[in-house]
């Protein structure tokens, strides 16, 4: 029975290992979703908002009030009192509208974060179907050059070509295999790299359902330009700092309002006059030289300087939107064009080179000109579909807001 249990423990751990190892499918929304929900730099970003919340109630706290005790050889001879400070001018009002300022800058900082993680998620996919792409070119590129190495040799052994042509056959074999073994491990490199963004254990392998092959939708210049006046990160903080700015020069004018400080308290013990005696007072700073003068006019100058901060980013923001729009526009008419085009010229060079060397028409050189062409042809095609991609994915950035 002991034996037993050791076995059925060992095979359950085994199950568990294989269903680990086995990779699960994953589309690009759902890589996105959870890199937005488990992402590590994003879970610390966002604690910061609790930072924020905190600063809006150090903000509202009010001032506490005084207790004083005094014992004099003069009369009275012991007396107590509290001075009690009272804001006036709506300055805990003004103090916790800045710090809620304050505290939705912080938002747009997470927002920018996450729209930072999301473009990086992408380019992480991408990659990584990019670089099964390649893995599976170099593979193809082994049994293309098995085939030529089998066919040189059936030539060789009918005496119609030197054994020199096997010895190149085998060679470019060789080199085949070793790029494909290098193709594998960079195809790892890529899905650590994913794995770190999603915070997944370092052997979650993905089964990627979005192919690299699906370009996104192209959308209206118009529209994109619309939406990063809304959402663009650089605008939306320029616009958040104003709101700051105008809610610290409304806490400077309140701060010209002196505060008053009441004092209440009772004096006794004085044996010609009272034995008891009530105590007030009423305080007021004068606000003769120091009115706030010099910080008013300082935020004044500040608004001024970020209206025009706001302009030129506003601009700078639409020229690079149109960049990105056509960097965008550029990249997928090269993908179309290696797809409809280069792509089946290659292979149909390859395998008409094939046939005219199994033929005895054409030397291997020739053979091996056009597979080199026809790998070429393909890693540019795949490297072109990354970058439509990946100028995707700026273009979004740019613009500030999720596009598909």
């Amino acid at each position: 029975m002991k034996y037993i249990g050791i076995l059925v423990l060992v095979c359950a751990t085994a199950l568990a290992t294989a269903a680990q190892q086995q990779p699960q499918k994953l589309t690009l929304a759902q890589a996105l979703e959870m890199a937005n929900r488990q992402n590590l730099d994003l879970i610390a970003a966002r604690a910061q908002r609790a930072v924020a919340a905190a600063g809006v109630k150090i903000a509202g706290q009010r001032p506490n009030p005084t207790g004083n005790f005094t014992a004099l050889r003069d009369d009275p001879h012991e007396g107590w009192w509290f001075d009690i400070p009272l804001e006036l001018g709506s300055k805990r009002g003004r103090r916790i509208d800045l710090a809620r300022a304050q505290g939705v800058l912080t938002d747009d900082d997470v927002a920018a974060l996450e729209r930072l993680t999301r473009q990086n998620v992408r380019d992480a996919f991408f990659g990584l179907a990019l670089a099964r792409g390649v893995t599976a070119a170099k593979d193809d590129a082994v049994n293309l050059a098995k085939r030529l190495r089998d066919i040189a040799q059936q030539r060789y052994e009918t005496g119609d070509v030197p054994q020199l042509e096997v010895f190149q056959a085998d060679l470019v074999l060789s080199q085949a295999q070793a790029d494909y073994q290098v193709a594998q491990q960079d195809e790892k490199v890529a899905l650590s790299v994913l794995d770190a963004l999603l915070n997944e254990p370092p052997a979650t392998n993905w089964d990627l359902i979005t192919p690299l092959e699906e370009l996104p939708a192209e959308p209206a210049l118009n529209d994109l330009l619309t939406r990063a006046a809304n959402s663009n990160y650089d605008l939306q903080r320029i616009t958040q700092q104003e709101k700051i700015e105008q809610s610290q020069r409304a806490l400077y004018q309140a701060d010209r309002i002196p505060n008053l400080t009441v004092s209440l308290g009772m004096d006794y013990n004085s044996p010609h006059n009272f034995r008891y005696g009530p105590r007030s007072q009423v305080s007021m700073e004068v606000p003769i030289f120091m009115r706030y003068q010099g910080e008013i006019a300082q935020s004044d100058a500040s608004l001024v300087a970020l209206e025009d901060q706001a302009t030129a980013t506003r601009r700078a923001v639409e020229g690079h939107v149109e960049s990105a729009f056509l960097q965008l526009d550029s990249r997928e008419a090269q993908a179309r064009l290696y797809k409809d085009s280069l792509m089946p010229a290659a292979d149909k060079l390859e395998g008409m080179a094939e046939e005219s060397y199994k033929a005895g028409k054409a030397n291997i050189l020739s053979v091996l000109d056009a597979q080199k062409n026809v790998q070429a042809v393909r890693e540019q095609y795949l490297q072109s579909l990354l970058a439509v991609q990946q100028a995707f994915a700026q273009l979004e950035a740019t613009v500030g807001t999720p596009l598909d």
